[in-house]
């Protein structure tokens, strides 16, 4: 295996892999807009959980902030209906920022540090029947995915790419003057297979460009995240 993963890295191939029954990363979502007021201390804490490794941080900037005179230079409508699914599923109207979920499930205010810190050791301490490998060549990328035992429902498979950091100047609304460094900046979101979780899954994607991937298997709901695998 080390010889294998030698020639890999020497031939460009970028290789993740997780044994079955082990923990995974816990998928932090962090919704955030660069026209909300009470985001910064939340952006500031989640560029903490993006150093590291145990957790998978994402930040998911909203629209429904833009009318206030600032249109957030990250913002997709797509991210508020994710927002607004989550919603939904826990039976709420009530969508804000800055909100944290953690690992799919934990729907948190993005001032409390604690009960999101708390979350993530809780939901990291778990084991996952999922196996998932990822393989990069180039601009493809190979995921493979196996459960032992097999999953009781069907889940969803998907692809995530984000910008590790960027700074912004916002020149109006709340934060109005205010230069931000964001991190780990989501600009892609896609189910990429269905997958019953009893067979094992192959399944290849376009991956273009330097963006860091990811790829997390998600039950229906959106509900729990039960695996996660990065690609740096």
């Amino acid at each position: 295996m080390l010889e294998y993963l030698r020639a890999a890295f020497a031939a460009g191939v970028l290789i993740a892999a997780a044994p079955a029954a082990a923990q995974t990363p816990v998928v932090v979502e962090l919704y955030t807009s660069q026209g909300c007021s009470s985001c910064p201390p939340a952006d500031a804490y989640l560029a903490e959980l993006a150093a590291r490794d145990d957790v998978i941080a994402l930040a998911l900037h909203v629209d429904y902030w833009d009318y206030l005179g600032w249109a957030d230079t990250f913002a997709q409508a797509r991210f508020t209906e994710r927002q607004k699914s989550y919603a939904r599923a826990a039976g709420s109207k009530t969508i804000y920022t800055p909100q944290l979920i953690v690992a799919g499930a934990g729907r948190v205010p993005g001032h409390k540090a604690a009960e999101i810190a708390a979350l993530i050791r809780e939901r990291g301490a778990l084991d996952t029947p999922v196996r998932l490998e990822l393989v990069r060549e180039g601009d493809r990328l190979r995921v493979a995915a196996t459960a032992e035992p097999p999953l009781p429902r069907p889940v969803t498979v998907q692809l995530v790419r984000y910008i590790p950091s960027r700074t912004t100047t916002i020149e109006r609304g709340e934060n109005a003057g205010r230069t931000e460094t964001y991190h780990n900046i989501v600009t892609q979101w896609d189910a990429i297979a269905q997958w019953p979780g009893s067979a094992p899954l192959t399944v290849e994607a376009e991956v273009p460009g330097n963006e860091p991937v990811v790829v997390i298997v998600q039950e229906p709901g959106p509900g729990p995240i039960i695996a996660a695998a990065r690609l740096r």
